[in-house]
């Protein structure tokens, strides 16, 4: 019988050695995730928003929303990569099945990018209206 992963002997770390261990794993996803061309480009509108914000003069609240809906984006972009990671791995095969699920994963951050413009364009009117 195979063994799963809740039957391992391989002991896990605890106590500061598991946030290390945790880091490590987040940084290596983040650097994975950098291969991917649709993050880079979430990663420089972040930026070009962020500059947009400094000259329409929004509130350090508008910064704040601004960045935990980016974080949010992040956080669902890397976990549509996982999907497709698995898809592709799991199924190498073109399968109705597999494109539904890189489908919404793929949705799923569209749902997300909409959010973050909208909130820009509501930043932009509010502080340039007269």
């Amino acid at each position: 019988m195979e063994k799963t992963p809740l039957d391992s002997n391989i002991a896990k770390a605890s106590g500061i050695r598991r946030v290390i261990a945790a880091t490590r794993y987040s940084m290596q996803g983040l650097v994975r995730l950098w291969k991917e061309e649709a993050f880079r480009h979430e990663v420089v509108a972040f930026a070009a928003g962020l500059v947009l914000f400094a000259l329409v003069g929004a509130s350090a609240l508008d910064y704040f929303v601004f960045l935990i809906l980016m974080l949010v984006l992040f956080s669902v972009e890397s976990l549509n990569t996982a999907i497709e990671e698995l898809v592709d791995r799991i199924s190498p095969e073109i399968s109705t099945v597999g494109r539904h699920a890189k489908d919404l994963g793929s949705f799923a951050v569209f749902c997300l990018l909409c959010a973050n413009g909208l909130f820009v364009l509501y930043v932009v009117v509010k502080n340039l209206a007269f």
